[in-house]
C-alpha cells in the first residue's frame, strides 16, 4: 500500500541539514527519506517506550491487587475480621 507523501517546511540547524545530506548521499537517497525514515524510527521508540511505561504500570496495578486479594484471602481462611 503506497503512503500519501505531503509537503513540510521546516526549519534545522546547519550542522543537521549537513548530516542529512551527508546520509543522503552515502546511502543513495533523498534528503527527504532520510529525515522520514528517521522520524519513522522515532515514532517506533516512542511506541516502545510508551507500551513499556503501561505495562510497568499495570503490573504494578497487579501486585497492588494481588496483594489485597492475598490479605483478604489470609482474613477469611483464618476468620480474622
Amino acid at each position: 500500500m503506497a503512503t500519501q507523501a505531503g509537503k513540510l517546511t521546516i526549519s534545522l540547524p546547519k550542522n543537521l541539514i549537513s548530516f542529512a545530506d551527508e546520509v543522503a548521499s552515502e546511502e543513495n537517497i533523498s534528503r527527504s527519506k532520510v529525515i522520514s525514515d528517521c522520524l519513522r524510527e522515532f515514532a517506533q521508540k516512542r511506541k516502545i517506550r510508551l507500551m513499556e511505561e503501561g505495562y510497568k504500570a499495570m503490573a504494578n496495578e497487579n501486585r497492588e491487587f494481588a496483594r489485597v486479594a492475598f490479605e483478604l484471602q489470609r482474613k477469611v481462611v483464618l476468620g480474622q475480621e
